[in-house]
């Protein structure tokens, strides 16, 4: 099993970049994340520098669309299989990059998907 990363972690509990690192990490999911100020949820320590993370299988995105730009190489260079578009993050021109790459995208809840076994 690949691991996940959260790209646009956060430590306040109420954002739900931190929801998911906890549900991931009670679900049994290996669980790295990337967020803008260091800290830990979850037992997971969220970095704030970009690391050449292997055998990511998916990244799931709470960044907006303007602010994932910056990340688009990065995550491709990582290669997952998917990537997940949480309700707020959807980006039409990151998903054909993606495709090119083939990369899927996956507009979707990563809370549902985890609440409804689709994960």
């Amino acid at each position: 099993m690949g691991k996940t990363l959260v790209m646009g972690a956060s430590l306040k509990p109420s954002r739900y970049s931190n929801i998911a690192i906890n549900r991931l990490v009670a679900a049994g999911e290996e669980v790295v994340a990337f967020g803008l100020k260091e800290g830990e949820v979850a037992g997971i320590s969220i970095d704030t520098d970009l690391h050449k993370y292997k055998e990511v299988d998916t990244v799931t995105l709470y960044l907006n669309a303007k602010n994932q730009e910056t990340y688009y190489d990065y995550i491709i260079g990582l290669n997952p299989k998917r990537v997940i578009f949480n309700p707020g993050t959807e980006n039409p021109d990151f998903y054909a990059k993606l495709r090119n790459h083939n990369i899927e995208s996956e507009v979707a809840c990563t809370l549902v998907l985890l609440s409804t076994g689709q994960y």
